[in-house]
């Protein structure tokens, strides 16, 4: 029954409160859409300036899928009480990824190789934390692993723009601001990790430069 509860609630939350807010409340203009993956295993990939990103990305795939989309997220900062974690991993649908060192043997990433393998979608932010708005970090090389370990499973690249204005890190006061969403096409493993990381960000730095935004002030 809970299980049943649970689902009921996520579906309801997107569709009544996050829908309503991305598609009606926040401005989105959404190039190349058709980009998107519409079945897993596959994975896609996005800059990271705010909570609303991953919200964003989900909305922008079909509601049928919500089911199968799971965003990575860090488990140090999405675990560390209990309505959160609740709330993040039966609503949001986080899949929680310890950072840092970990015990030996023991793969971080585990838990995106069972959902990859179950034909899930993931939303993997490689900067691994949100930044300054219109500000892109390096990229960590996990992303790397996961693509040499399922070398067939797309990777698609998404670059946000505004989403760090309308909530910006360390703020909880939600701005409507229109916003700008660039879809690339999809990469696949290309032999080695240095090469895929430079051909990712490549491709994310070409996806910036598509839009004609103002300076932030």
């Amino acid at each position: 029954m809970l299980k049943y509860l649970t689902f009921f609630f996520r579906y309801a939350f997107f569709v009544v409160i996050v829908r309503f807010i991305v598609l009606i409340v926040l401005g989105l203009n959404v190039r190349r859409k058709e980009n998107l993956p519409k079945t897993g295993p596959a994975i896609i990939v996005g800059n990271h300036n705010s909570h609303l990103d991953t919200f964003v990305l989900m909305t922008l795939l079909p509601i049928n899928t919500l089911g199968r989309i799971h965003p990575v997220a860090a488990a140090d900062y999405f675990l560390k009480n209990k309505r959160l974690a609740w709330f993040a991993k039966n609503i949001v649908g986080i899949i929680p990824i310890v950072r840092g060192r970990t015990e030996k043997n023991i793969d971080p990433l585990e838990p995106c190789y069972e959902a990859l393998d179950e034909g899930k979608i993931l939303i993997v932010f490689p900067e691994g934390t949100r930044g300054k708005p219109e500000e892109m970090s390096d990229f960590k090389k996990g992303i790397s692993f996961l693509s040499e370990r399922y070398p067939n499973v797309p990777v698609t690249p998404v670059f946000m723009h505004g989403l760090g204005k309308a909530l910006p890190k360390g703020e909880t006061l939600f701005v409507p601001f229109f916003c700008d969403v660039f879809i690339g096409d999809a990469l696949s493993w290309t032999g080695g990790r240095d090469i895929f990381m430079r051909t990712l960000n490549e491709r994310m730095e070409k996806l910036a430069k598509e839009g004609s935004a103002p300076e932030w002030e």
